[in-house]
């Protein structure tokens, strides 16, 4: 887990200013949930045999016994707040969120045990046209970020039923090839055999290829649904790559799938995945209804913005307001309040904690400012501000104190 510094939040600050933005500008709304939840909403979304439930959460009980867990992604909550505040039935939802979320896995490039993901959630919307808004969203939020390096995968898992087939044929495929398998494969077998395509296991990637795919054994409607999808994407001119061994981590996804990858973080390459998840809500005791959704690492992308060169860097301050003599510190933040009063978008720093004049002068520079205001008592009494420039070949300057804003906002420009 990594303390994020303020030299760290100008791109923390570039990220999420861009995504709300973005999010809202497409009619989605803001969500908060809970960093704590019933360990029981995750094993009943995620699923009681991923890797996620079973070796990544941090679960613990509360003083009243009950199983409570830190978040280990944000979806299954939104459903949660969702239903209990009525926000799903007979509704469409248009929700995104921001926040930190919690594993317990090996740390690497990109990949933390708190980590941060920017998200969004929709409902009751059954048509690819949704999932394709989604898509479009994160390929316009690259754009605003000037990100480069990172390409759409898409799949379909088709409807539950279809999904069912599949798992059959492939349980029966698995079973012949049981040797070939690593212990996590041979345990997911009979559970959740999906996951086994998403082995990274150098050993079984060439029996994986020769699986039968889940492209076999759609039925018609999933394929009209995953069409439309390709359509909307192609008039678009959204490039993408059909993966299908594309299945995602988590066991409530059917219809779409998709991911954002890039190259250029190593063994971490997804930067966003989501997909359509009709199930989830009635999986959680709710009345069934239409669900796609999406997240992304924070963490991931702020990486990014720094290898290309496109994160915002911290800036210094406007000005910095400095004093000679005792008697000036009360009249300096007088002036600096009715500065701020009337500049509000100005970031004025006022020196504060004494100290020489000539330290006080390397505050100012080290502050970043371009203008050092000066305050004595000499300029008290003549009602005067002395301004130097700290980063141009400019004279030293007198300013009226009666008029110090409208000045002040002249030598600025």
């Amino acid at each position: 887990m990594h303390d994020i510094l303020p030299a760290d939040m100008p791109a923390w600050n570039q990220l999420e200013d861009a995504y709300r933005a973005l999010a809202e500008s497409y009619g989605y709304r803001q969500i908060r949930t809970p960093i704590v939840e019933k360990t029981a909403l995750f094993a009943r979304s995620i699923g009681e045999v991923t890797d996620i439930v079973e070796k990544e959460m941090y679960s613990f009980e509360d003083r009243n016994g009950d199983s409570l867990s830190l978040r280990p992604e944000n979806t299954a909550s939104v459903v949660r707040a969702g239903m209990q505040a009525g926000l799903l039935h007979d509704q469409q939802q248009r929700l995104w969120y921001c926040g930190p979320m919690f594993r317990h896995e090996r740390p690497q490039k990109g990949r933390y045990r708190q980590f941060h993901q920017l998200g969004a959630e929709t409902f009751g919307i059954a048509g690819a046209d949704i999932e394709a808004e989604l898509i479009l969203l994160a390929a316009r939020f690259w754009q605003r970020l000037g990100l480069d390096a990172i390409e759409l995968q898409i799949n379909s898992l088709g409807s539950s039923r279809c999904r069912h087939q599949f798992r059959t044929v492939l349980v029966e495929y698995f079973r012949d090839h049981y040797q070939a398998l690593d212990e996590d494969s041979q345990r997911r077998l009979e559970t959740n055999p999906l996951r086994i395509l998403d082995s990274k296991n150098v050993e079984m990637q060439s029996m994986i290829e020769a699986a039968p795919t889940l492209q076999d054994s759609l039925d018609q409607e999933s394929r009209d649904h995953f069409s439309e999808l390709t359509d909307i994407l192609d008039q678009a001119s959204v490039s993408y790559q059909v993966n299908r061994r594309l299945v995602r981590g988590l066991d409530y996804y059917c219809h779409t799938v998709f991911e954002w990858v890039t190259d250029t973080l190593g063994a971490q390459g997804t930067v966003c995945g989501g997909g359509r998840y009709d199930g989830l809500v009635e999986q959680l005791g709710g009345k069934p209804n239409y669900a796609a959704g999406f997240s992304m690492g924070c963490e991931r992308l702020i990486a990014m913005l720094h290898d290309q060169g496109k994160a915002d860097k911290e800036s210094g301050c406007d000005v910095y307001l400095l004093m000679r003599g005792d008697n000036s510190v009360a009249r300096a933040q007088q002036i600096a309040e009715s500065i701020r009063d009337q500049m509000p978008g100005l970031e004025l720093v006022v020196h504060a904690g004494g100290g020489s004049f000539k330290s006080q002068m390397r505050k100012a520079d080290k502050s970043g400012a371009r203008i050092a205001l000066i305050l004595g008592e000499s300029e008290i009494e003549a009602g005067t501000v002395a301004v130097k420039f700290l980063r141009d070949d400019r004279a030293q300057a007198e300013i009226s104190q009666s008029d110090v804003v409208t000045q002040l906002a002249s030598l600025l420009d």
